[in-house]
């Protein structure tokens, strides 16, 4: 005989997973009207409609909840980032790279509340906070440098210092992300900057 799952019991995880949703839902809200450091536990209570003790059934600190939201958009940003494909008949590297960036753009844009947080408010908001951000960062810097180690390897590149130019690469990165997605909330052709940045890092501006 098979156990069937019990109603009330689903029906009571679902309310809890929505609440849950709920709570984050606001936060962000807060979080990006007012800062991280500003946002208080009250003002994400008052934001969610729900008691401070139904908040703390949920999350431990406003920390918690940042964190959460975090873990969210670095994932999606983890998500965009594929290796390059050197099977034969596969895109240039440099189309491949452009695509890349224009993944990693999108998801920045699709949380633009949150990465406006993240990228005006980086330094010291939290050590857990700050670790996460210094993990994916390591993360994304060392995708590109491995990309431009094979690219060396195929010879499609010259030889170069690749930890130096992986580290202008991705610094490119923050600060598109930071002009066009915070400043500019998102209003640009990501195809046309992602291929911009690829090509001046690749290319360089010497005529030839």
């Amino acid at each position: 005989m098979t156990d069937k799952p019990d109603g009330r019991t689903e029906r009571a995880r679902a309310a809890r997973e929505e609440r849950r949703a709920q709570i984050l839902a606001a936060a962000l809200e807060v979080f990006a009207a007012k800062g991280f450091h500003t946002t208080s536990i009250t003002d994400l209570v008052e934001a969610a409609g729900v008691a401070r003790g139904t908040f703390y059934l949920y999350f431990d600190s406003k920390d918690t909840v940042f964190c959460e939201l975090l873990d969210d958009l670095l994932e999606r940003f983890r998500a965009s980032v594929k290796g390059i494909d050197v099977a034969s008949g596969a895109a240039s590297a440099v189309d491949q790279l452009v695509t890349t960036v224009v993944r990693i753009l999108d998801a920045a844009a699709s949380s633009q509340a949150l990465a406006t947080i993240v990228f005006k408010e980086a330094v010291g908001l939290d050590q857990v906070v700050d670790d996460r951000i210094v993990s994916f960062e390591e993360a994304l810097h060392d995708y590109v440098r491995v990309s431009l180690a094979n690219g060396v390897r195929l010879g499609w590149l010259r030889p170069h210092d690749t930890e130096v130019v992986a580290t202008l690469i991705y610094g490119s990165i923050r600060q598109v992300i930071y002009r066009y997605v915070v400043v500019e909330a998102g209003r640009f052709d990501r195809e046309h900057v992602a291929r911009a940045m690829v090509e001046h890092h690749l290319l360089g501006l010497i005529a030839r």
